[in-house]
């Protein structure tokens, strides 16, 4: 498997696997054209719908394609990970196509990594430390400014970067939930760098062999509110303990960022428009959960 946000039961153990299909059995997915098969050489195998990966990524062999939203973060990311070393990790690496293009037509390719997610908290922390200690060097990256997705948009209102103008989060408890956790913010001092934000699923365990870091989404924040995405993301859909939250209290601000992390994924749920009922619930009882430990 590789790409996607794993599934996981609120007792911590991974849904029933959906199992990769042959194009077309019972998939909506579009499938990749036959020229951008050729062009990233995808042609040594049966193509695959793969689980995972927002229902959109294919596998052939060891090639895995998928289509690009923003061309801009599909080449900034290939080009950073091409050779990129991080130390006790495996990466899915970018895949040139024949004329050394990253991205052709909408679509880019990686390198095959196998291995499941799990919710294993603990090493997916230990994980993204390593990742975020490759990429601490790099600059903010130009396209991060200009995004404009829901989870950009969650991200800045986390932080306060900007307000609620159009009433996304609603006016239920949920909401109230939001102001007052908002609420509480305080200035931080907590250096930002280029982190993955969605780490939590997209950590793949196989065997003896190191982890495996997939579908990267780039952030400019603090490394320590990456690791509250993946606390909060492990309690609420992982099944980890609340003790799990004071892993963090070895780095500066913390609390404070924990709270950010939390108010993301609570902003997230909130303004989806298929959010689901339970997934809603889940991340309300959450929040619930740890509010009384930010302070």
């Amino acid at each position: 498997m590789i790409g996607g946000e794993a599934a996981f039961a609120p007792n911590g153990t991974p849904a029933q696997p959906r199992a990769a299909q042959p194009f077309p059995l019972g998939s909506t997915s579009t499938r990749p054209p036959e020229h951008i098969l050729r062009a990233f050489g995808a042609t040594g195998g049966a193509l695959e719908l793969l689980d995972g990966g927002r229902g959109r990524t294919w596998r052939s062999d060891n090639i895995v394609l998928k289509p690009v939203g923003e061309p801009a973060q599909a080449s900034w990311l290939a080009n950073t990970f091409e050779q990129l070393h991080v130390s006790g990790v495996r990466l899915a690496r970018p895949v040139r196509s024949s004329d050394g293009r990253w991205v052709v037509a909408g679509w880019c390719a990686q390198r095959f990594v196998s291995g499941t997610p799990a919710p294993r908290p603990d090493e997916i922390l230990t994980a993204a430390q390593s990742l975020h200690d490759a990429l601490a060097p790099l600059p903010e990256p130009r396209f991060l400014r200009g995004r404009t997705d829901l989870h950009s948009w969650a991200d800045r209102l986390s932080w306060g970067d900007i307000d609620d103008v159009d009433g996304r989060t609603g006016t239920g408890h949920g909401a109230r939930l939001f102001a007052a956790l908002a609420d509480g913010r305080r200035p931080i001092e907590a250096r930002s760098q280029v982190v993955h934000g969605d780490m939590f699923g997209n950590v793949l365990f196989a065997g003896d062999a190191p982890p495996a870091i997939v579908d990267i989404t780039p952030y400019w924040r603090p490394p320590a509110w990456a690791a509250g995405v993946i606390v909060v993301d492990a309690l609420a859909r992982g099944g980890a303990p609340i003790e799990l939250l004071t892993e963090g209290d070895r780095w500066p601000d913390w609390r404070q960022l924990l709270r950010r992390a939390l108010l993301f994924r609570l902003a997230v749920s909130l303004a989806h428009p298929l959010t689901p009922a339970n997934d809603l619930v889940t991340m309300l009882s959450t929040a619930d959960r740890i509010a009384p430990h930010l302070d």
